[in-house]
């Protein structure tokens, strides 16, 4: 069957042509030598593109091809090789063309040992920058290289981290697609999948396409593919009533008109480089359109284009071979009042020039090598002994050598190439928008300019662009970004792009979306409660203003002030039988010390300080000391003063005011004496506790050597033992003069207290340690104040009558 006819590769060719014709014209560009040209239909066939140029540079008639060649619509709408030479030469010394990249590897290779020069105007394959198995290769199309840091900094720019790659099985897509791999990574994009398909599409192919896109959860799909290959895969997905998807498009179909009429809901919102658009070519379109009947009818190619334009038939039709075959040969003759004013074509559309002017500027190319090579002087020439080429005979490498070195300006525009015979990269961003008739227009919302420092390069304008769907940009991504609080937890085996969200651990945070690592807070902050920033921790202890730590403030007072009211009540009848008869002296000294017993709880109220940890535990230590050894020497007298009574003792001489006195020293020396040790050894010391609560501070006291604490709770013990020893020998004594189960019951409560504080004690933490080790003090305290002196006060201010000598000296 016959192929599709390509109007846009024919404006290509008369572009050519009408550029050598305006150069020829030129006053100021070659003077002094005309340009010729020659033209071959490639076919998009490797085997046709180089019998064609092998005819070309060895300046053999084309016999064998026949005038009627067609254009074909090719991939990246690749249509033929272009010659140019000077008029009477027959040898052409360079090659403009091919369009597509496969074929200029092909020619290229096979020419390479002839050093001709091939200038490509639409091959854009990356491949063909290696100057090392190209050298004779220049082209006006930027090289993919940078149309795919384009692509990935637009797919970056909008969080598309989850795509799918798409290409035409030929080096154009592979290379291209290789590219986009590499340098995608570095802005964190994965593809979803990539994958090949033939140039030609069958129903197989396509099932397969198909089912890809539609198993992967992708929703932007780039397509290195020209617009041939687009308008089939297009048919397809109408069919199976795919839509919803972002099309990126290369630059070979990003500016493709034609694939609008029939799939305008799917290309709705594509996105596509484009290459550098000549805003006008002055004198192309009178060229274009203004085409006389004899060249109509010389040019096999114009006459194809005329009859397929206007549906008929040219006399002596240089087609008529294809109407026989294909079952045109009814057509009518045309009337020759055919005007392309009046019919839209491709061909004649001026509006979107840009492969049009890169074949503008390769023949500029030409003729500015050739100026350079025509103003070249003796002596100071480029080749050996400094000699010049002769502009009217000389070698294709000469010309390549001119040209590779080229630098001009065309239509405003400054033209040179880098190390590699490539342009300087320019696409303009384009946006395929619906008019309000349905009909597209392509709108230019942004650009990339290669020549700009990498961070500025793509130039965007969100607020022009239309999407496939809504107002905003599609998402595509295979994970959802972890907001902060939490990090990426990668999965095994899949691309990084795919991961799970893991809140941070305990005591760290993260305040950025997709959080690779979360950050440890300092040792004074903790993370608030959606894990994004770290506040500084609530600091505990036990404070004057806290509802506890008034309750035993209030208690230790009362307790305080009680021991000093019976210290009163005692003064103040010290003179009665009850108050001598109980060892008045020891038993002020008693309630001065619980007294004393009850304010040191206040020490262990307050923000804990390393002086005040000092002071605390040893005044804690010594004053109960001081009140089980007061006990202890008044059990003792109990004991000594009834054995005193036995005939021939002389107890209570031993034992006297002094040694009473001195025995309550000699106790509480011990304890002075174990806590001085514990001071200069390791003594307590405030510490920042956190870890019972890593989100609190707990300011604490730290005994610093627990052997020290121990040890003052244990002599404590050991006083207590002795005492309730001593006071369950005297048990049995007269009760009227006997206060010695009163000291039992004390010293019970004593050890109930402290016996039940242990555990306690090493089981909590905080501010309810502290308040904890307050309350027994003060239940202590509190039992030795009541079970001693209450029997007592109760007599002497509710009883005074039982307080006598007579009533004492009862048994």
């Amino acid at each position: 069957m016959r192929a599709s006819f390509s109007s846009r590769a024919l404006r290509w060719i008369q572009t050519m042509t009408f550029a050598i014709k305006e150069i020829n014209q030129r006053r100021d560009l070659l003077p002094d030598l005309k340009l010729g040209f020659h033209i071959c239909d490639s076919c998009d066939d490797i085997p046709v593109s180089l019998r064609a140029a092998f005819l070309l540079v060895n300046g053999q008639p084309e016999r064998s091809l026949k005038a009627g060649s067609v254009m074909r619509d090719q991939r990246q709408e690749k249509s033929h090789a272009l010659s140019c030479a000077a008029l009477k030469r027959t040898v052409s010394p360079v090659i403009i063309g091919d369009a597509g990249s496969g074929v200029s590897m092909a020619l290229l290779r096979s020419l390479g040992s002839f050093h001709i020069p091939l200038v490509s105007y639409f091959a854009s394959c990356s491949c063909l920058s290696d100057q090392t198995e190209f050298p004779t290769f220049m082209r006006t199309m930027p090289s993919d290289t940078f149309q795919i840091r384009a692509l990935a900094r637009l797919v970056s720019y909008f969080g598309w981290t989850w795509v799918g790659v798409i290409g035409v099985k030929s080096d154009y897509a592979r290379f291209a697609i290789q590219l986009f791999l590499q340098e995608s990574e570095q802005y964190g994009v994965c593809t979803a999948y990539t994958h090949f398909y033939p140039v030609d599409l069958s129903q197989e192919a396509l099932d397969e396409l198909l089912d890809v896109i539609q198993m992967s959860s992708s929703k932007v799909i780039i397509n290195f593919s020209s617009e041939s290959e687009m308008q089939g895969i297009l048919k397809a997905m109408q069919r199976e009533n795919l839509t919803g998807f972002q099309w990126i498009a290369s630059e070979a179909w990003a500016t493709a008109k034609s694939l609008w009429e029939e799939s305008r809901d799917l290309l709705m919102g594509t996105l596509g480089f484009a290459i550098r658009r000549a805003t006008i070519i002055p004198g192309l379109q009178q060229h274009l359109t203004n085409l006389t009947p004899l060249a109509i009818q010389k040019s096999a190619f114009l006459a194809e284009f005329w009859e397929e334009t206007f549906n008929c038939r040219l006399n002596s039709s240089v087609n008529s071979y294809y109407y026989r075959v294909e079952g045109l040969q009814d057509r009518l003759p045309c009337k020759g009042t055919e005007d392309l004013n009046d019919v839209y074509s491709p061909y004649s559309d001026v509006t979107e020039l840009r492969v049009s002017y890169n074949v503008y500027k390769a023949v500029h190319l030409v003729a500015h090598a050739l100026q350079d090579m025509t103003s070249c002087k003796d002596g100071e020439g480029p080749f050996i002994n400094g000699t010049c080429a002769d502009p009217k005979n000389f070698k294709p490498w000469q010309l390549s050598y001119y040209m590779k070195r080229a630098n001009f300006s065309v239509l405003g525009e400054k033209v040179n190439f880098d190390k590699n015979g490539d342009p300087i990269a320019y696409y303009d961003l384009m946006n395929w928008q619906r008019r309000s008739d349905g009909s597209l227009n392509l709108v230019k919302v942004g650009f990339y300019d290669a020549s700009l420092p990498t961070g500025h390069s793509l130039v965007l304008n969100d607020s022009m662009i239309q999407w496939p769907i809504g107002k905003q940009a599609i998402r595509s991504v295979c994970s959802n970004s972890c907001p902060s609080g939490s990090r990426i937890a990668r999965r095994k085996g899949e691309p990084i792009c795919c991961y799970d969200c893991v809140p941070c651990a305990e005591g760290e945070v993260s305040n950025e979306t997709d959080s690779l690592e979360c950050l440890h807070c300092s040792e004074e902050t903790w993370p608030n409660k959606a894990k994004n920033f770290c506040i500084p921790k609530t600091i505990e202890y036990l404070s004057y203003h806290d509802f506890m730590g008034i309750l035993l403030c209030v208690a230790s007072g009362l307790g305080a002030c009680t021991s000093l009211l019976i210290f009163g009540i005692f003064f103040t009848y010290k003179d009665t039988p009850l108050v001598r008869a109980n060892n008045m002296e020891l038993s002020f000294l008693l309630l001065v010390f619980l007294a004393i017993c009850f304010l040191i709880s206040l020490l262990f109220i307050g923000r804990p300080s390393d002086w005040l940890c000092r002071i605390r535990y040893p005044a804690f230590g010594i004053s109960f000391a001081l009140c089980i050894s007061c006990l202890l020497a008044k059990t003792a007298v109990v004991l000594i003063a009834f054995r005193a009574r036995l005939p021939g003792s002389r107890a209570m001489k031993w034992f006297g005011p002094k040694q009473q006195r001195a025995s309550v020293l000699l106790g509480t020396a011990v304890q002075v004496l174990i806590c001085l040790i514990w001071l200069s050894t390791s003594p307590p010391r405030a510490s920042n506790n956190t870890n019972y609560h890593s989100a609190t501070i707990i300011i604490e006291c730290v005994t610093g050597s627990e052997v020290g604490f121990w040890c003052v709770l244990g002599y404590i013990g050991i006083l207590a033992c002795m005492c309730l020893v001593m006071a369950f020998l005297a048990r049995k004594l007269p009760d009227n003069y006997n206060e010695a189960k009163f000291i039992t019951f004390s010293i019970l409560i004593f050890f109930a207290v402290w016996i039940t504080f242990i555990p306690v004690y090493i089981s909590t933490a905080g501010k309810y340690t502290v308040a904890v080790h307050v309350f027994a003090i003060l239940a202590s305290a509190l039992g030795l104040l009541f079970c001693i002196f209450a029997p007592k006060c109760y007599i002497i201010l509710l009883k005074p009558e039982k307080n006598n000598k007579k009533r004492l000296l009862q048994r």
